[in-house]
């Protein structure tokens, strides 16, 4: 026999959230990461949030990151927990809950400082995701789909730096030119000494680097990506 804990009360607090269109194209939706539940809430023209759909997740969700294949109409959700897995899932509209994808393993499970999980990201063009942990690891992995326009996953790409502590990661928009991810790290030898280090996934050559580290205030805790260049 097989006993499961539910709680009477769903939780409430909300650990990450991610926009896009998940139910249908062209539709404004919020998926939120609420301890062990997934929810999809949707503004009305009153400018409420509505709950659209919600899935039990048996584990802690830690992070999200949404992610759009080129040529797509909905969003596909990436979902970093406790359970040392990559997951990928997809919002079924017609019974509001969220459908597994893809699922693959790659550390212990359980809250880890080095298994991957506590940050997500994925690249605004949805060709590549990075999963980082609160030290050393991280893995990047190749988003693209099948001639049945499935949706298919890259063997993980290892970007580790032994010694460091991250505080926070951002993917940066560059257009089709090769994905780049942006890192806060402080290093163990300089403990006042912050680094904005930014980690390419060269497509060409399936690899992923470690391409160059800025020092920025100590009092840096957040990175963000925001418009530039040429926009």
């Amino acid at each position: 026999m097989h006993l499961y804990h539910l709680t009477l009360q769903k939780p409430t607090a909300v650990i990450a959230l991610a926009y896009g269109s998940f139910s249908g194209p062209k539709v404004h939706e919020i998926a939120l990461a609420c301890g062990s539940s997934l929810e999809v809430v949707r503004p009305d023209e009153n400018g409420k949030l509505r709950l659209v759909g919600r899935s039990d997740c048996f584990g802690q969700l830690r992070s999200l990151a949404a992610f759009r294949l080129t040529g797509a109409k909905r969003d596909y959700l990436i979902v970093g927990s406790d359970s040392g897995n990559v997951t990928v899932v997809q919002f079924n509209g017609e019974l509001g809950r969220f459908d597994q994808v893809h699922c693959e393993n790659f550390g212990k499970s359980g809250v880890r400082r080095i298994v991957p999980g506590q940050y997500t990201v994925a690249d605004p063009r949805g060709r590549a995701c990075l999963l980082g942990a609160l030290e050393k690891q991280k893995f990047v992995y190749v988003l693209n789909r099948d001639s049945k326009e499935n949706l298919t996953i890259s063997s993980p790409l290892e970007a580790h730096k032994t010694g460091v502590v991250c505080y926070d990661v951002a993917a940066l928009d560059v257009g089709f030119e090769n994905p780049i991810f942006a890192a806060l790290e402080r290093p163990y030898e300089a403990p006042k000494k912050k680094l904005l280090v930014y980690y390419e996934l060269d497509l060409g050559l399936n690899h992923a680097m470690r391409k160059q580290a800025v020092q920025v205030e100590d009092s840096a805790t957040k990175v963000c990506s925001v418009p530039g260049g040429g926009d």
